[in-house]
């Protein structure tokens, strides 16, 4: 465990580029307000909504001040369509010639029944498959950013202890493309949630230059990320029980995820959790907190990975 307070411990950000996706309300938005406090080269907020995602930049450089420039670009991003994810590491590689820090960050939680515009269940393909076809594409730039004097280049996950809800066998690969019905709203998002962390925990072994993790921020108010949640489970009551009581605020909630793309210790791989000690939140607690055995299984990991290569094969830039 470390004390990390983002105003002290984020070195300096001189040169480097930011990709933070969802960054246009919640954890996201916060990591940008964060982010170019430490004066990057750019930050791009990749967002659905470029109308949203606008104001959400308007808000970050009022509480910002006149006296930072931080460039902070718009990337329209809809990870439920892969095509939209396509056109926008397109923009991406044509604009930019390093990348340092890729945050991917957004999600939904305990959506109704449905299915992707490329016809995979819901939660699965905004949590999960969007994002590894982000990196995917952009693994090219992140791969040389690595190979620049001084790099230390980052692609997070950000994941929750809910991938502790997800089905008995953890990815119910054989219903990925079918609304997964018969399956309860926090189960499948429990689903996407590990397969987040199996992705930091197999990429790590694969890309030894690029440093992953997956990233519990904890619960934290204000995200946004319950508004298309559905269902009455025991979970989901006593979540929305003890969440006004318990949950964090959003600069604390940031700091677990923000730790892990700029810390000294982070071990590639690894799913990290915060905790709070004698009232004081620590960040960087790994896995012997709150991560599963299945998130712990290898063989599940690579059979994952395969997976998602076999689905994403066909898109290329």
């Amino acid at each position: 465990m470390v004390s990390f307070d983002p105003a002290k411990d984020i070195p300096s950000l001189s040169g480097k580029v930011i990709l933070v996706t969802g960054g246009n309300i919640g954890l996201g938005k916060q990591c940008i307000l964060e982010y170019a406090r430490h004066n990057p080269s750019r930050i791009y907020l990749a967002a659905r909504s470029p109308s949203k995602a606008q104001a959400a930049i308007d808000e970050v450089k009022q509480q910002l001040g006149t006296s930072n420039s931080t460039p902070i670009s718009i990337l329209e991003l809809d990870l439920s369509s892969l095509s939209s994810v396509k056109l926008a590491a397109a923009k991406l590689l044509g604009q930019e010639s390093r990348l340092d820090i890729l945050m991917l960050n957004a999600g939904i939680m305990a959506a109704a029944p449905g299915l992707t515009k490329d016809g995979y269940e819901m939660q699965f393909g905004v949590n999960y498959l969007g994002h590894a076809l982000l990196f995917k594409l952009l693994l090219p730039l992140l791969e040389k950013t690595s190979n620049l004097p001084g790099a230390d280049v980052r692609a997070i996950m950000v994941t929750s202890v809910g991938h502790q809800l997800a089905p008995k066998e953890g990815i119910p690969f054989d219903q990925l493309q079918t609304d997964c019905e018969n399956l309860g709203a926090f189960e499948r998002y429990g689903a996407s949630k590990l397969a987040q962390i199996l992705w930091a925990r197999h990429a790590a072994t694969l890309y030894p230059n690029i440093t992953f993790a997956a990233a519990h921020p904890g619960l934290v108010g204000g995200t946004g990320l319950g508004s298309s949640a559905t269902g009455t489970s025991a979970f989901a009551n006593m979540l929305m029980a003890l969440s006004p009581l318990a949950a964090t605020s959003l600069e604390k909630g940031a700091r677990n995820q923000l730790w892990t793309s700029v810390g000294k210790d982070v071990k590639s791989g690894e799913w990290y959790a915060p905790e709070t000690c004698i009232g004081v939140m620590q960040v960087g607690v790994g896995s012997q907190s709150g991560a599963s055995a299945l998130a712990k299984d290898n063989s599940l990991a690579e059979r994952l990975w395969k997976w998602t290569e076999t689905n994403l094969h066909s898109y290329s830039i």
